[in-house]
């Protein structure tokens, strides 16, 4: 089976069209503003194309860093560029479900304010744990936010639920011509709500002060907390 690397490097322009996409800006903005001060140091796990690395760098300011993870080489060349105007923000290969901090060469140290999960929880197969670790990275007082899409149960986006759950099974590794035939039915789509709620779950029972907010008529949502 092609890995997740493999299946999101074969159309990196594509991923950036839809990262970059009208509209989306202002969900980024809300994610880097719920957990990014000036001066701090913000970790984004799986960045990319590096969509979200402008906003977090503004919220930051000069005086902070941000630096994104990512495990699809031909995604971090976009971030890469997004990047190179900012003398501190830094891109990495890394996996975010075992992110190499203290590791020598990745410079990221330990000392980290907060961590941004961007639709990533969905692919991950034990979220539960990945998020746990996240919180116990920034520690007590450090901030997560994850922005997920799932399918929706506001009255007005519950019509688009079929489109939105084929659009899930094309751009999912792994799935074949028949998942996406039968992705307006769930499937695909299954998977990645339990692994999103499961995700929203894990932060909710290690954090304080939790926002949640939703966009795209209820099929994106925002969940930030800090870590007790």
């Amino acid at each position: 089976m092609m890995s997740v690397a493999e299946f999101y490097g074969r159309w990196p322009d594509y991923y950036d069209r839809i990262a970059t996409a009208p509209g989306v800006g202002r969900w980024r903005r809300a994610t880097a503003e719920a957990v990014a001060s000036p001066g701090d140091t913000v970790v984004e796990m799986g960045c990319g194309t590096g969509a979200n690395l402008p906003y977090l760098r503004e919220q930051v300011g000069p005086d902070g860093r941000v630096v994104g993870l990512d495990i699809t080489p031909e995604l971090l060349d976009r971030a890469r560029q997004r990047a190179v105007e900012y003398d501190n923000v830094e891109v990495l290969r890394a996996d975010a479900t075992r992110p190499p901090f203290g590791d020598a060469g990745t410079g990221a140290g330990t000392d980290i304010d907060a961590i941004v999960g961007t639709f990533v929880c969905g692919m991950f197969e034990d979220p539960t744990s990945v998020v746990d670790d996240w919180c116990d990275i920034v520690g007590s007082g450090g901030r997560i936010a994850l922005l997920d899409a799932t399918a929706t149960e506001e009255p007005l986006g519950r019509p688009l639920n079929p489109l939105f759950r084929i659009f899930t099974a094309v751009g999912a590794p792994g799935t074949t011509a028949w998942d996406v035939a039968r992705a307006p039915f769930g499937g695909v789509d299954s998977a990645l709500s339990e692994r999103v709620a499961a995700s929203r779950r894990a932060l909710a029972d290690r954090t304080v002060e939790r926002r949640y907010e939703t966009f795209a008529l209820g099929f994106v949502g925002l969940l930030s907390g800090r870590v007790r």
